[in-house]
C-alpha cells in the first residue's frame, strides 16, 4: 500500500514531507510513531504544524485509533482530515443552493413551470443518486484511488449547476422546467459517484473515532450555510426579484464545487490492489435481486422505506404552496432555507441517540408525525385567515424537515444494525438502488395528483406516511 500523491503532504514516490526513507518521522519524533496527543500523526506537539493544531482542535482523537493507519496516511492525517472537512463543507454549501425541496421548487414556480415537474423534483435528485449505486459499485472498487471518482462526481455536479444557472437566466415555462429538471438528472448521477467513494476515501485517511466527527463538522457547516444564506435573503432580497438572482446564486454554488473538487484532489490517499472484473456483467443485478426475493426482513425494510418517502416529497409542495399564495419574491424563500438550517442543527444529534436506542420506534415516530404535520397543514388551509399567514408554509416545513432528519438517522442506522461486514455493504447498495426505483413510482404518482391540486399530492403522501407507521410497526428490533 502507498500513498497517492496528492498534496504537500506528500512527496515524488510517496514520502510524506518531513519523513525519513524508514518510515519514521524526522523532525521532531516520538520514536514511537504516535502524537503526544493522540491525533495520530507522528510528530511531537512542541513542533507541530499549523494544520495539526487546528485538527486536534476540531476533531479530538480517540488514543491509538490512529495505529490503523499504515504509517504515511498517520502523517498525512491532519492535512488529509482538514481537506475532507473542507471539501465535505463546500459540498453541502452547494447543496443548499442544489435544493430540490427550497430552492428549485421556488424556481421553478417563478419561471412559470407546471406543479407537475415541481413534484418530479425530489425523485429525480434521490433516485438519481440511488438508483446506480448497485451498478456502480462494482467499478468503483476496481480503482486503486478512489479519490478521483470523487473529483469526477464533483465536475459533473459543479457542471449541471451551472446549466440551471443558465436556465434560470435564460428560460421559462415548460421549457425551462424540463431543463432543470435535465440538469439536475446529471447533478444526481454524478452525485453517485462521489458518493460512493466518499465511504473509501474516508475509511483509507481517517481512523474510526474520527470519521463520524469530520461529517459531523460538515453538517453543522450545512446548516450555518443555510441559515446565513436565508438571512442573507432576508435582508437583501424583497419584492419580486427575477430568476436571474437564483442564477447568480446557482453560479456561486457550481464555483463551490470547483473549489471542492481541487481541495479533495489534493487529499494524500492511500492506494490498494483492485478487485478484479467479475466474469458476469450483469452480476449485480442477478444477486441484489436475489436478496430481495430471498430476505423477508430485508425486503420488509425497503417496503417500510419507500412508504416513509412522505417526508422527503412532500416539502417542495410546501414551499409550492408558499410561492403561489404570496408571489415570487426572493424574500419569501429565506424562511425556507432557515428552517432547513435549523433542522440540521437541531435534528442531528438528539435523533442519533433515539436511533441508537430503537431506530425502528424512531422510523414509526417519523412516518407518524409527517403525517400528522401534512394533514394539519391541509387542515388549517381551508381557514382564510391561516392559509394568509406567513409563518404558515416555514412552520410547517420546518416541522416536515425535522422528521426528515430523524426518518434518515433511523434508517441510516437500521440498516447498518441489521447486518455485518459485506452483506451489510450488499444491503445497503441494493436498498439505495432499490429505493430509486420506487422514489420515481411515488414521485410520478404525487406529480399526477398535484395535476389536480397541490393538496391532493400531499394528502397522498399523509396516507402513504400512515400506512409506513402500520408496517413499520412489523420490522423487527435490531437496535438492541
Amino acid at each position: 500500500m502507498h500513498i497517492d500523491p496528492g498534496g504537500p503532504t506528500a512527496r515524488p514516490g510517496g514520502t510524506p514531507a518531513g519523513a525519513r526513507g524508514d518510515g519514521t518521522r524526522g523532525h521532531g519524533t516520538r520514536g514511537h510513531g504516535t502524537r503526544a496527543r493522540g491525533t495520530g500523526g507522528g510528530t511531537a506537539v512542541g513542533h507541530s504544524s499549523f494544520a495539526e493544531r487546528l485538527y486536534s482542535r476540531l476533531v479530538p482523537s480517540v488514543p491509538f485509533t490512529a495505529a490503523s493507519l499504515p504509517e504515511p496516511a498517520r502523517a498525512a492525517l491532519p492535512a488529509n482530515g482538514l481537506r475532507l472537512v473542507a471539501a465535505n463543507a463546500l459540498q453541502s454549501a452547494g447543496d443548499q443552493v442544489v435544493n430540490a425541496k427550497t430552492v428549485l421548487p421556488w424556481l421553478l414556480t417563478s419561471v412559470g413551470a407546471p406543479a407537475s415537474l415541481v413534484a418530479l423534483l425530489v425523485p429525480i435528485r434521490e433516485s438519481g443518486s440511488m438508483l446506480p449505486q448497485a451498478a456502480m459499485t462494482p467499478w468503483v472498487r476496481r480503482r486503486a484511488v478512489r479519490k478521483w471518482v470523487w473529483v469526477a462526481g464533483g465536475a459533473g455536479q459543479a457542471l449541471a449547476t451551472a446549466a440551471m444557472a443558465l436556465t434560470a437566466a435564460a428560460a421559462s415555462g415548460w421549457a425551462a422546467g424540463v431543463a432543470v429538471l435535465a440538469a439536475l438528472a446529471v447533478f444526481a448521477l454524478a452525485r453517485s459517484l462521489s458518493s460512493l467513494a466518499s465511504k473509501d476515501v474516508l475509511g483509507r485517511t481517517v481512523p474510526k473515532g474520527q470519521r463520524g466527527q469530520i461529517n459531523g463538522i460538515a453538517t453543522v457547516l450545512s446548516g450555518l450555510v443555510a441559515i446565513t444564506l436565508g438571512l442573507g435573503i432576508r435582508l437583501l432580497g424583497g419584492g419580486d426579484v427575477a430568476p436571474s438572482v437564483l442564477a447568480w446564486l446557482l453560479g456561486g454554488a457550481a464555483a463551490a464545487w470547483v473549489v471542492a473538487l481541487a481541495v479533495y484532489a489534493r487529499v494524500a490517499e492511500p492506494a490498494s490492489e483492485p478487485e478484479p472484473k467479475p466474469a458476469a456483467a450483469g452480476a449485480w443485478w442477478s444477486r441484489s435481486w436475489r436478496l430481495l426475493r430471498d430476505d423477508p426482513p430485508f425486503r420488509r425494510f425497503v417496503l417500510v422505506r419507500t412508504l416513509l418517502l412522505v417526508s422527503a416529497l412532500s416539502p417542495p409542495f410546501v414551499v409550492t404552496l408558499a410561492a403561489r399564495q404570496g408571489g415570487v419574491g426572493l424574500s419569501g424563500l429565506s424562511p425556507f432555507l432557515i428552517a432547513s438550517g435549523l433542522a440540521s442543527l437541531l435534528g442531528g444529534r438528539a435523533f442519533g441517540r433515539l436511533a441508537d436506542r430503537s431506530s425502528r420506534r424512531l422510523l414509526v415516530w417519523g412516518a407518524g408525525a409527517a403525517s400528522v404535520v401534512i394533514l394539519g397543514l391541509l387542515g388549517l388551509l381551508t381557514v382564510p385567515a391561516a392559509r394568509e399567514s406567513a409563518w404558515l408554509y416555514p412552520a410547517a416545513y420546518l416541522l416536515l424537515a425535522l422528521t426528515h432528519t430523524g426518518v434518515r438517522v433511523a434508517r441510516k442506522t437500521y440498516v447498518v444494525d441489521m447486518a455485518e461486514g459485506d452483506r451489510r455493504t450488499e444491503y445497503v447498495a441494493v436498498a439505495n438502488t432499490a429505493m430509486g426505483v420506487l422514489l420515481l413510482v411515488a414521485g410520478g404518482i404525487s406529480g399526477a395528483l398535484a395535476q389536480l391540486g397541490v393538496e391532493a399530492a400531499l394528502a397522498f403522501l399523509a396516507v402513504l406516511g400512515l400506512a409506513g407507521v402500520v408496517v413499520g410497526r412489523t420490522l423487527p428490533e435490531v437496535s438492541r
